[in-house]
């Protein structure tokens, strides 16, 4: 990975701090040299891990400099001991470096249950604080990694007013990923000057657009966390809705990169696969069909099998809760056509679909023929190694 990830203004550094069972870079943090606003979104899961619940609370106030994130546990269902250690884990990392300790966002990634090593966390802070530079979002990447078996890290540019602004994301996640919210850890920076009601504004569309149209397993973190911090160096500003549309487009990108990469590093994946529905009476029917569909273990199965078994793919769009007639459905894999007018097209057209099912990515469309409805999933199949490494996980 090319370590001139970049964002003006921000520097990030991961170390080992020996919170993990095997020695691994497994605490991270990132520093905004100046002030910074903020905006963040947070699992909907009604188990939230102490962390969460703190750093809902500080990005609500709209300004922030610093995240600190531990990986290898989660600091969740831990009572008032686990509430006073994420305290704690933002007043360390303020104290170091010489903030406010409410401008540091506290997130953590791991086993859910276990107490958190806050002496660990403590006595690693000057050893991280020293380890801060421009290009250490690579390290920081890779100590927020848990079951991920590569770092995600992406940077894009833009343009506003012939001023260039950068935004960088970090994310982690490979297994307990759903679309109910952001499903994972994902931390992105600009230098672009917005404030913070402009990131609030821009931020849930983008979500909903990519983190949260991707499943691996159909599971929601208790710890989910998206944060977007903009400093403002670049002179860059977002202000009119005209800016608002450059940022955003920038924003969405970067984003769907991001999902795109998630689920691809996906626990046991070796198939991505999208799910597109068309035809379909409105955009809200066909993305619960495309949903429906996404989270099938029938499907997903079929899937590692390389198995054209397109009646799975329709069965789960038929109990998705949708009108639609059965007998005008076409189904096509790629460009391939499987199914026409809700019957299958034959023996030769299946050993084509199978060849497409053998490649690392496709496309799965459904087309109703009842309404102009559009929507999308990305999914992914489910594989004997995803049983195997969420068998023993903790141990």
């Amino acid at each position: 990975m090319s370590t001139n990830i970049q964002c003006p203004g921000f520097h990030a550094a991961g170390i080992s701090a020996g919170i993990k069972k095997k020695t691994a870079l497994d605490l991270g943090l990132i520093y905004s040299e100046g002030p910074a606003t903020v905006a963040g979104m947070f699992t909907r899961n009604r188990v939230t891990a102490a962390p969460v619940t703190l750093t809902k609370a500080r990005a609500a106030g709209g300004a922030g400099r610093a995240i600190i994130v531990n990986a290898g546990n989660a600091n969740c269902c831990t009572g008032a001991q686990g509430e006073a250690d994420a305290l704690a884990m933002a007043a360390a990392a303020a104290d170091g470096l010489r903030i406010d300790d409410q401008e540091v966002m506290v997130a953590s990634t791991g086993v859910i249950g276990l107490p958190l090593p806050i002496d660990k966390v403590r006595a690693g802070i000057p050893e991280l604080v020293k380890a801060l530079r421009p290009d250490g979002f690579v390290d920081l990447a890779r100590a927020i990694m848990t079951t991920d078996t590569v770092a995600k890290l992406v940077m894009r540019q833009g343009t506003l007013d012939g001023k260039t602004f950068t935004v960088l994301a970090v994310a982690k996640g490979a297994g307990m990923i759903r679309p109910d919210l952001a499903t994972m850890l994902c931390f992105v920076c600009t230098d672009a000057a917005i404030p913070a009601s402009g990131l609030q504004t821009m931020l849930p569309p983008a979500v909903e657009r990519s983190l949260n149209r991707i499943t691996i397993d159909g599971d929601t973190s208790t710890n989910d966390t998206i944060l977007l911090m903009a400093n403002g160096v670049s002179g860059a500003e977002v202000h009119t809705a005209a800016q608002q549309a450059v940022f955003q487009a920038v924003l969405d990108d970067i984003l769907m990169d991001i999902a795109r990469r998630l689920v691809k590093d996906g626990e046991g994946v070796n198939k991505v696969v999208e799910i597109q529905v068309q035809g379909a009476p409105s955009d809200a029917d066909a993305l619960r069909i495309a949903d429906t569909v996404a989270h099938s273990p029938l499907v997903k199965t079929a899937f590692f099998g390389e198995d054209a078994n397109w009646g799975r793919i329709v069965a789960a769009a038929g109990r998705a809760g949708v009108a639609f007639d059965p007998h005008q459905v076409d189904i096509f894999f790629n460009a391939v056509q499987m199914v026409k007018g809700g019957q299958g097209c034959g023996q030769e057209i299946e050993d084509q679909v199978t060849a497409v099912m053998k490649q690392p990515e496709f496309t799965v469309t459904i087309d109703l023929h009842q309404g102009d409805g559009r929507g999308a999933m990305l999914t992914c199949d489910f594989s004997i190694d995803y049983i195997k490494i969420n068998a023993d996980y903790r141990s």
